[in-house]
């Protein structure tokens, strides 16, 4: 499971600085999560291929998370896209994209498949042999999602030295790695266990963003390997944070903190601040584990 940052900034675009995108890479998926202006952009200069784009969750139609989205529907028409593209996002999102197609007259030459989403309560959105994506109802000014991404558990790994050992045929190589047993021609039965590891630990990523503090969240978001939260003030602005529906670092880290995530990542920050390490200072006085996101920067959950 890897973590493109796109962007990580609240409000208006800077030269230096973009609003909020990422992609999380999982197996052969390249999901895009939220989609502000600048995406297309930063794709380009991340490297990420258009083509391996086919689901995008938009968490709320607020314009630094969603502003981005026509114009990228739109590269995927110029480009020549014919497979279908998922988009995930609050009631409102289909009516948005399908007025400006329709008044440029540009529609795609591709299937368009909008999922609209209108639940006050978690939600499975996506599901397929290797992930399930659920929503994450968050507190804002607007109808808010954020997005809880879990692998499934994998094939087993399969034990060569065993298997070379009781001189088994590549044939039955597919049904150990689903957990099988094996009968040798001699008549013992061969448990899996001999045969093959575990499989690696399922993952999950939390992505919460724009949110104020709200710890309705934490049941849901239990153990998670690693939180995406939103932290667009210090706690010196705590009064702005509460008036916008946003958190500060601190808040963020109390989520966490409380939620017993592996790592917490901050992001959607104001550009009202020098740096954006005093964010890293505050939340780590709450909880140890705690990583910037910042444009352009990859990481490895």
């Amino acid at each position: 499971m890897k973590l493109h940052i796109l962007g990580c900034y609240a409000a208006t675009p800077r030269t230096l600085t973009n609003p909020t995108s990422q992609v999380l890479e999982i197996g052969n998926h390249m999901f895009l999560i939220d989609c502000g202006e600048g995406t297309q952009v930063q794709l380009r200069k991340l490297k990420i291929k258009f083509s391996r784009i086919n689901h995008i969750f938009i968490s709320h139609l607020h314009g630094d998370h969603f502003f981005g989205l026509p114009g990228l529907i739109s590269t995927f028409r110029l480009l020549g896209r014919d497979k279908e593209l998922h988009i995930y996002g609050p009631k409102g999102t289909k009516e948005a994209i399908t007025l400006l197609l329709k008044l440029g007259d540009s529609w795609t030459n591709y299937p368009l498949v909008f999922h609209e989403l209108t639940s006050k309560d978690p939600q499975l959105v996506f599901e397929d042999d290797k992930v399930k994506v659920e929503t994450i109802p968050l507190q804002h000014r607007i109808y808010t999602n954020g997005f809880l991404f879990k692998e499934k558990v994998g094939e087993r790994k399969l034990n060569i030295d065993a298997v070379a050992e009781y001189k088994i045929d590549k044939c039955y190589f597919r049904n150990i790695k689903r957990g099988k047993d094996i009968t040798l021609e001699d008549g013992r039965v061969i448990s899996n266990k001999v045969l093959t590891f575990d499989p690696p630990k399922p993952k999950s990523y939390a992505y919460c963003s724009d949110t104020g503090y709200f710890p309705d969240i934490i049941g849901q978001i239990q153990k998670v390997d690693t939180l995406y939260h939103e932290s667009t003030f210090l706690e010196s602005e705590a009064h702005l944070a509460n008036k916008t529906k946003h958190a500060t670092a601190k808040e963020a880290a109390t989520i966490a903190q409380k939620a017993e995530v592996g790592t917490l990542i901050l992001g959607h920050y104001s550009t009202r601040y020098k740096s954006i390490a005093l964010f890293k200072e505050e939340a780590s006085e709450i909880f140890p584990k705690v990583e910037l996101a910042d444009d352009g920067k990859v990481f490895e959950l």
